[in-house]
């Protein structure tokens, strides 16, 4: 089994900064993909943004400019570095990974969020 846990969500007044972590464990053989989406009351689930096995990043026009993410691929973790936060960044934030097991294809697996709260 696989799993990814998030921290790192929490409340912060606009302008100010978080960075979310997201480990992945269990029964990894290689990790393509990783990627933090988010979802807010009401609204669909949005990518926020991706990074490749290769370091190879994309992002959702409305971040670009205020959020990094990264990963460390010897921790198996995956980062995202959000600035200058916005009440609008408000929301439930998902980690993302397509993870290939011993003997199975690549599975995409998700983690069960962390809460970020952007206070104006």
């Amino acid at each position: 089994q696989v799993q990814l846990v998030e921290s790192g969500g929490g409340l912060v007044q606009a302008g100010g900064s978080l960075r979310l972590s997201c480990a992945a464990s269990g029964s990894i053989l290689r990790i393509y993909t990783m990627g933090w989406y988010r979802q807010a009351p009401g609204e669909q689930r949005e990518m926020v943004a991706t990074i490749t096995s290769g370091g190879n990043t994309n992002y959702v026009d409305s971040v670009k400019g205020r959020f990094t993410i990264s990963r460390d691929n010897a921790k198996n973790t995956v980062y995202l570095q959000m600035n200058s936060l916005k009440p609008e960044d408000t929301a439930d934030y998902y980690c993302n990974a397509l993870i290939g097991s011993a003997y199975r294809p690549p599975k995409d697996y998700w983690g069960r969020g962390t809460q970020v709260t952007v206070s104006s």
